[in-house]
Protein backbone atom coordinates (compact mmCIF):
# COMPACT_ATOMS: atom_id res chain seq x y z
CA UNK A 1 0.00 0.00 0.00
CA UNK A 2 1.41 3.19 -0.76
CA UNK A 3 0.80 5.19 2.30
CA UNK A 4 1.51 9.37 2.88
CA UNK A 5 1.30 11.80 5.58
CA UNK A 6 -0.89 15.04 5.81
CA UNK A 7 -0.08 17.36 8.65
CA UNK A 8 -1.92 20.46 9.57
CA UNK A 9 -0.15 21.49 12.19
CA UNK A 10 -2.37 20.96 15.27
CA UNK A 11 -2.50 23.47 18.23
CA UNK A 12 -2.81 21.67 21.77
CA UNK A 13 -4.64 23.49 24.28
CA UNK A 14 -2.06 24.82 26.64
CA UNK A 15 0.87 25.07 24.08
CA UNK A 16 2.00 27.81 21.60
CA UNK A 17 1.46 27.86 17.63
CA UNK A 18 4.97 28.16 17.12
CA UNK A 19 5.44 24.78 18.58
CA UNK A 20 3.26 23.23 15.97
CA UNK A 21 4.67 24.37 13.44
CA UNK A 22 8.27 22.58 14.64
CA UNK A 23 6.60 19.71 15.47
CA UNK A 24 5.52 19.52 12.06
CA UNK A 25 9.20 19.81 10.66
CA UNK A 26 10.09 16.86 13.24
CA UNK A 27 7.64 14.72 12.07
CA UNK A 28 8.52 15.17 8.46
CA UNK A 29 11.78 13.55 8.89
CA UNK A 30 10.43 11.09 11.16
CA UNK A 31 8.38 9.85 8.79
CA UNK A 32 10.68 10.23 5.53
CA UNK A 33 12.86 7.92 7.78
CA UNK A 34 10.04 5.70 7.95
CA UNK A 35 9.01 5.03 4.47
CA UNK A 36 5.76 7.01 4.01
CA UNK A 37 6.43 8.47 0.36
CA UNK A 38 4.70 12.14 0.51
CA UNK A 39 4.47 14.72 3.14
CA UNK A 40 2.04 16.80 2.53
CA UNK A 41 0.73 20.02 4.83
CA UNK A 42 -2.49 22.21 4.33
CA UNK A 43 -3.68 25.79 4.50
CA UNK A 44 -6.34 27.03 7.46
CA UNK A 45 -6.99 30.76 8.56
CA UNK A 46 -7.69 32.38 11.80
CA UNK A 47 -8.20 29.21 13.51
CA UNK A 48 -7.63 28.52 17.24
CA UNK A 49 -6.75 24.83 16.19
CA UNK A 50 -4.69 24.83 12.86
CA UNK A 51 -1.72 26.58 12.66
CA UNK A 52 -0.95 25.83 9.29
CA UNK A 53 -2.12 29.10 7.90
CA UNK A 54 1.02 29.37 5.02
CA UNK A 55 1.75 25.80 3.53
CA UNK A 56 4.30 27.36 0.78
CA UNK A 57 6.55 29.29 3.77
CA UNK A 58 6.61 25.81 6.30
CA UNK A 59 7.10 23.69 2.63
CA UNK A 60 10.76 25.43 2.41
CA UNK A 61 11.42 24.50 5.84
CA UNK A 62 10.91 21.24 4.99
CA UNK A 63 13.16 21.07 1.65
CA UNK A 64 15.98 21.57 3.74
CA UNK A 65 14.70 19.32 6.43
CA UNK A 66 14.28 16.42 4.63
CA UNK A 67 16.33 14.92 1.57
CA UNK A 68 13.89 12.02 0.04
CA UNK A 69 10.14 12.07 0.70
CA UNK A 70 8.24 14.08 -1.43
CA UNK A 71 6.80 17.02 0.19
CA UNK A 72 3.97 19.74 -0.86
CA UNK A 73 0.24 21.21 -0.29
CA UNK A 74 -3.25 20.03 0.39
CA UNK A 75 -3.88 22.20 -0.62
CA UNK A 76 -2.92 25.99 -1.88
CA UNK A 77 -6.35 27.91 -1.64
CA UNK A 78 -6.06 29.17 -4.74
CA UNK A 79 -9.04 31.77 -4.60
CA UNK A 80 -7.21 33.71 -2.37
CA UNK A 81 -4.05 34.20 -4.66
CA UNK A 82 -2.70 35.32 -8.18
CA UNK A 83 -1.61 32.28 -10.15
CA UNK A 84 1.52 33.43 -11.00
CA UNK A 85 2.36 34.50 -7.47
CA UNK A 86 1.50 30.36 -6.10
CA UNK A 87 3.77 29.13 -9.35
CA UNK A 88 6.81 31.56 -8.71
CA UNK A 89 6.42 29.82 -4.58
CA UNK A 90 6.79 26.48 -6.21
CA UNK A 91 9.15 26.88 -8.43
CA UNK A 92 11.30 28.76 -5.88
CA UNK A 93 10.30 25.23 -3.56
CA UNK A 94 11.35 22.99 -6.02
CA UNK A 95 14.78 24.66 -6.80
CA UNK A 96 15.31 23.82 -3.09
CA UNK A 97 13.91 20.01 -3.04
CA UNK A 98 14.45 19.67 -7.19
CA UNK A 99 11.68 16.55 -8.47
CA UNK A 100 10.13 16.18 -5.03
CA UNK A 101 7.47 18.75 -5.04
CA UNK A 102 3.66 18.82 -5.03
CA UNK A 103 1.29 21.14 -5.97
CA UNK A 104 -1.91 20.54 -4.62
CA UNK A 105 -4.64 23.29 -5.38
CA UNK A 106 -7.64 23.62 -3.97
CA UNK A 107 -10.88 25.90 -4.13
CA UNK A 108 -12.20 26.35 -0.77
CA UNK A 109 -11.58 29.19 1.85
CA UNK A 110 -9.94 27.37 4.46
CA UNK A 111 -11.08 30.47 6.61
CA UNK A 112 -14.15 31.73 8.22
CA UNK A 113 -15.75 34.88 5.72
CA UNK A 114 -14.69 37.36 7.48
CA UNK A 115 -11.14 36.20 7.43
CA UNK A 116 -11.61 34.91 3.89
CA UNK A 117 -12.82 38.70 3.16
CA UNK A 118 -9.15 39.71 4.99
CA UNK A 119 -7.46 37.46 3.04
CA UNK A 120 -8.83 39.11 -0.47
CA UNK A 121 -10.60 42.52 0.67
CA UNK A 122 -11.61 42.84 -3.17
CA UNK A 123 -14.27 40.36 -2.62
CA UNK A 124 -15.80 43.20 -0.35
CA UNK A 125 -17.08 44.12 -3.53
CA UNK A 126 -17.47 41.45 -5.46
CA UNK A 127 -18.74 38.54 -3.08
CA UNK A 128 -18.30 36.30 -6.27
CA UNK A 129 -14.64 36.66 -6.41
CA UNK A 130 -14.15 34.76 -2.48
CA UNK A 131 -14.33 31.28 -4.41
CA UNK A 132 -13.30 32.39 -7.93
CA UNK A 133 -16.76 30.66 -9.53
CA UNK A 134 -16.06 31.82 -12.85
CA UNK A 135 -12.00 32.41 -12.77
CA UNK A 136 -11.57 29.14 -11.34
CA UNK A 137 -10.69 26.93 -14.06
CA UNK A 138 -8.55 29.09 -15.91
CA UNK A 139 -6.86 30.37 -12.67
CA UNK A 140 -5.63 26.13 -12.24
CA UNK A 141 -4.76 26.21 -15.54
CA UNK A 142 -2.58 28.92 -15.70
CA UNK A 143 -1.01 28.20 -12.04
CA UNK A 144 -0.04 24.60 -13.34
CA UNK A 145 1.34 26.30 -17.09
CA UNK A 146 3.78 28.57 -15.34
CA UNK A 147 4.89 26.32 -12.31
CA UNK A 148 5.93 23.41 -14.73
CA UNK A 149 7.45 25.97 -16.91
CA UNK A 150 4.97 26.22 -20.16
CA UNK A 151 3.81 29.45 -19.57
CA UNK A 152 0.13 30.35 -20.65
CA UNK A 153 -1.68 29.52 -24.39
CA UNK A 154 -0.84 32.25 -26.87
CA UNK A 155 -4.50 33.46 -26.58
CA UNK A 156 -3.75 34.64 -22.97
CA UNK A 157 -2.64 37.95 -22.01
CA UNK A 158 -0.05 37.04 -20.11
CA UNK A 159 1.17 34.73 -22.90
CA UNK A 160 5.32 35.12 -22.66
CA UNK A 161 5.21 35.78 -18.69
CA UNK A 162 7.69 33.53 -17.10
CA UNK A 163 7.43 32.15 -13.53
CA UNK A 164 11.41 32.10 -12.15
CA UNK A 165 13.55 30.55 -11.13
CA UNK A 166 13.62 28.32 -14.12
CA UNK A 167 15.07 24.44 -13.73
CA UNK A 168 15.24 20.75 -15.47
CA UNK A 169 12.49 19.92 -12.72
CA UNK A 170 9.23 20.76 -12.12
CA UNK A 171 6.02 20.73 -9.02
CA UNK A 172 3.60 17.87 -10.13
CA UNK A 173 0.44 19.29 -9.78
CA UNK A 174 -2.65 17.95 -8.16
CA UNK A 175 -5.89 18.95 -7.02
CA UNK A 176 -7.60 18.37 -3.89
CA UNK A 177 -10.97 18.37 -2.20
CA UNK A 178 -13.96 16.95 -1.37
CA UNK A 179 -17.13 18.07 -3.95
CA UNK A 180 -18.02 16.90 -6.85
CA UNK A 181 -17.02 20.14 -8.95
CA UNK A 182 -13.31 19.74 -8.08
CA UNK A 183 -13.10 16.21 -8.48
CA UNK A 184 -14.76 16.60 -12.09
CA UNK A 185 -12.69 19.62 -12.84
CA UNK A 186 -9.76 17.29 -12.07
CA UNK A 187 -10.75 14.85 -14.53
CA UNK A 188 -11.61 17.22 -16.89
CA UNK A 189 -8.44 18.59 -16.23
CA UNK A 190 -6.34 14.73 -16.53
CA UNK A 191 -4.58 15.25 -13.03
CA UNK A 192 -4.47 13.66 -10.25
CA UNK A 193 -7.06 13.70 -7.25
CA UNK A 194 -6.95 13.47 -3.39
CA UNK A 195 -10.12 13.51 -1.40
CA UNK A 196 -10.48 14.61 1.75
CA UNK A 197 -12.04 11.57 3.22
CA UNK A 198 -11.50 12.93 6.68
CA UNK A 199 -13.06 16.19 6.58
CA UNK A 200 -16.62 14.07 6.94
CA UNK A 201 -15.31 10.45 7.56
CA UNK A 202 -16.50 9.60 4.08
CA UNK A 203 -19.68 11.33 3.48
CA UNK A 204 -19.62 12.55 -0.24
CA UNK A 205 -16.54 10.72 -1.10
CA UNK A 206 -18.61 7.49 -3.31
CA UNK A 207 -19.82 10.51 -5.52
CA UNK A 208 -16.48 12.64 -5.68
CA UNK A 209 -14.66 9.34 -7.16
CA UNK A 210 -16.99 8.78 -9.59
CA UNK A 211 -17.38 12.14 -10.76
CA UNK A 212 -13.53 12.30 -11.11
CA UNK A 213 -13.43 8.78 -12.74
CA UNK A 214 -16.27 9.86 -15.29
CA UNK A 215 -14.85 13.10 -16.19
CA UNK A 216 -11.23 11.76 -17.12
CA UNK A 217 -9.79 13.26 -19.90
CA UNK A 218 -6.53 11.22 -20.43
CA UNK A 219 -3.75 12.45 -22.61
CA UNK A 220 -3.20 15.77 -19.89
CA UNK A 221 -0.50 15.24 -17.41
CA UNK A 222 -1.62 11.51 -17.17
CA UNK A 223 -2.86 8.71 -19.06
CA UNK A 224 -5.42 7.11 -16.66
CA UNK A 225 -6.89 8.36 -13.12
CA UNK A 226 -5.03 8.37 -10.17
CA UNK A 227 -6.76 8.97 -7.20
CA UNK A 228 -5.89 9.58 -3.39
CA UNK A 229 -7.77 9.34 -0.24
CA UNK A 230 -6.95 11.33 2.44
CA UNK A 231 -8.29 9.69 5.93
CA UNK A 232 -7.48 10.36 10.09
CA UNK A 233 -6.33 7.16 11.25
CA UNK A 234 -4.49 6.78 14.48
CA UNK A 235 -2.86 3.30 16.20
CA UNK A 236 -1.80 2.17 19.14
CA UNK A 237 -0.17 -0.73 20.66
CA UNK A 238 -3.59 -1.65 22.21
CA UNK A 239 -7.41 -1.31 22.17
CA UNK A 240 -7.40 0.51 24.88
CA UNK A 241 -4.84 3.08 24.62
CA UNK A 242 -6.03 3.84 21.23
CA UNK A 243 -9.81 4.58 22.62
CA UNK A 244 -8.07 6.65 25.20
CA UNK A 245 -6.25 8.75 22.08
CA UNK A 246 -9.66 8.87 20.33
CA UNK A 247 -11.41 10.40 22.65
CA UNK A 248 -9.71 13.97 22.55
CA UNK A 249 -10.36 13.59 18.92
CA UNK A 250 -13.62 12.51 19.05
CA UNK A 251 -14.23 16.15 21.87
CA UNK A 252 -12.71 18.19 19.26
CA UNK A 253 -14.10 17.09 16.00
CA UNK A 254 -17.42 17.47 17.48
CA UNK A 255 -16.62 21.05 18.52
CA UNK A 256 -15.70 21.58 14.66
CA UNK A 257 -18.35 19.79 13.79
CA UNK A 258 -20.83 22.13 15.20
CA UNK A 259 -18.76 25.28 14.32
CA UNK A 260 -17.16 25.67 17.71
CA UNK A 261 -13.25 26.04 16.49
CA UNK A 262 -11.18 25.28 19.27
CA UNK A 263 -7.13 24.20 20.26
CA UNK A 264 -7.13 20.11 20.34
CA UNK A 265 -7.89 18.64 23.87
CA UNK A 266 -4.65 18.37 26.28
CA UNK A 267 -5.61 14.94 26.97
CA UNK A 268 -5.70 15.75 30.68
CA UNK A 269 -8.62 18.06 30.83
CA UNK A 270 -11.69 15.50 31.53
CA UNK A 271 -14.25 16.54 28.66
CA UNK A 272 -17.59 17.63 29.13
CA UNK A 273 -20.23 15.11 27.81
CA UNK A 274 -23.68 17.13 26.70
CA UNK A 275 -26.76 15.02 26.71
CA UNK A 276 -27.05 15.00 22.74
CA UNK A 277 -23.23 13.96 22.60
CA UNK A 278 -23.11 10.67 23.10
CA UNK A 279 -25.04 9.91 20.09
CA UNK A 280 -22.51 12.31 17.99
CA UNK A 281 -19.58 10.90 19.49
CA UNK A 282 -21.09 7.34 18.90
CA UNK A 283 -21.26 7.88 14.82
CA UNK A 284 -17.92 8.99 15.07
CA UNK A 285 -16.28 6.29 16.50
CA UNK A 286 -18.35 4.02 13.98
CA UNK A 287 -16.23 5.76 11.11
CA UNK A 288 -13.11 6.37 13.08
CA UNK A 289 -9.98 4.51 11.73
CA UNK A 290 -8.34 3.99 15.16
CA UNK A 291 -6.64 0.70 17.12
CA UNK A 292 -3.72 -1.44 16.99
CA UNK A 293 -1.75 -1.20 13.82
CA UNK A 294 -2.96 -4.51 12.41
CA UNK A 295 -6.53 -3.54 12.86
CA UNK A 296 -5.65 0.22 10.97
CA UNK A 297 -3.96 -0.69 8.47
CA UNK A 298 -6.62 -3.88 7.57
CA UNK A 299 -8.97 -0.63 7.29
CA UNK A 300 -6.61 1.25 5.31
CA UNK A 301 -6.59 -1.67 3.08
CA UNK A 302 -10.49 -2.29 2.92
CA UNK A 303 -11.00 1.12 1.88
CA UNK A 304 -8.37 1.53 -1.06
CA UNK A 305 -9.59 -1.28 -2.61
CA UNK A 306 -13.14 0.10 -2.13
CA UNK A 307 -12.19 2.92 -4.07
CA UNK A 308 -9.37 1.49 -6.34
CA UNK A 309 -7.55 4.37 -4.88
CA UNK A 310 -3.64 4.71 -5.97
CA UNK A 311 -2.15 6.36 -2.78
CA UNK A 312 -3.80 6.28 1.16
CA UNK A 313 -2.92 9.53 2.89
CA UNK A 314 -3.02 9.05 7.04
CA UNK A 315 -3.79 12.12 8.71
CA UNK A 316 -2.99 11.99 13.00
CA UNK A 317 -3.82 13.97 15.40
CA UNK A 318 -3.28 13.70 19.06
CA UNK A 319 -2.13 16.07 22.10
CA UNK A 320 1.16 14.53 22.35
CA UNK A 321 3.75 15.11 19.71
CA UNK A 322 5.57 11.20 20.74
CA UNK A 323 2.60 9.60 20.27
CA UNK A 324 1.79 10.44 16.93
CA UNK A 325 4.85 10.10 15.72
CA UNK A 326 4.83 6.37 17.59
CA UNK A 327 1.05 5.93 15.36
CA UNK A 328 3.10 7.00 12.41
CA UNK A 329 5.48 4.21 12.99
CA UNK A 330 3.45 1.80 13.85
CA UNK A 331 1.32 1.78 11.02
CA UNK A 332 4.59 1.81 8.84
CA UNK A 333 5.46 -0.78 10.26
CA UNK A 334 2.35 -2.74 9.64
CA UNK A 335 2.10 -1.92 6.63
CA UNK A 336 5.75 -3.01 5.26
CA UNK A 337 7.35 0.19 4.41
CA UNK A 338 10.69 -1.03 5.57
CA UNK A 339 10.53 0.61 8.90
CA UNK A 340 12.64 1.14 10.33
CA UNK A 341 14.55 2.26 7.15
CA UNK A 342 18.33 1.80 6.71
CA UNK A 343 20.44 4.83 7.43
CA UNK A 344 19.47 8.51 8.78
CA UNK A 345 18.93 11.59 6.64
CA UNK A 346 21.47 14.10 6.65
CA UNK A 347 21.24 16.79 9.55
CA UNK A 348 19.55 19.75 8.15
CA UNK A 349 20.93 23.34 8.52
CA UNK A 350 20.71 24.39 12.32
CA UNK A 351 18.01 27.66 11.38
CA UNK A 352 15.57 25.15 10.53
CA UNK A 353 14.50 25.07 14.43
CA UNK A 354 11.81 22.06 15.55
CA UNK A 355 12.18 22.54 19.55
CA UNK A 356 12.60 25.64 21.68
CA UNK A 357 15.98 24.86 21.83
CA UNK A 358 16.77 25.67 17.97
CA UNK A 359 17.99 22.44 16.68
CA UNK A 360 16.14 19.30 15.24
CA UNK A 361 15.78 16.57 17.29
CA UNK A 362 17.90 13.70 16.37
CA UNK A 363 15.81 10.69 14.33
CA UNK A 364 14.33 8.53 17.08
CA UNK A 365 15.16 4.95 16.94
CA UNK A 366 12.13 2.40 16.25
CA UNK A 367 12.47 0.92 19.92
CA UNK A 368 11.70 4.32 21.50
CA UNK A 369 8.51 5.18 18.77
CA UNK A 370 7.15 1.68 19.58
CA UNK A 371 7.31 2.37 23.37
Amino acid sequence: MDLSVLDQSMIVAGRSPAEAIRETVALARTCEAMGYRRFWVSEHHGSPGIAGSAPEVLLGALAVATRRIRIGSAGVMLPHYAPLKVAEQFRVLDALAPGRVDLGLGRGPGADRQTAYALKPAALDNPMAMFAMDTFPTDIADTIAWATGEGPDDGSPFAGVTAQPGGTTAPEPWIVGSTVYTARLAGELGLPYCVAHFFDDGVGTAEAVDAYRSAFIPGGRLDAPHLALCVWALAAPTETEAEALFEPYAQWRLGRDRGRAMPFPDGQTPARVGAGDAQAIAAIRARAMFGTPDRVVAALEALQARFAAQEMVVLTTTHDASLRRRSYALIAEAAGLGWPAAGTPARPPDCIAAAPGGKLPERPTADALRS
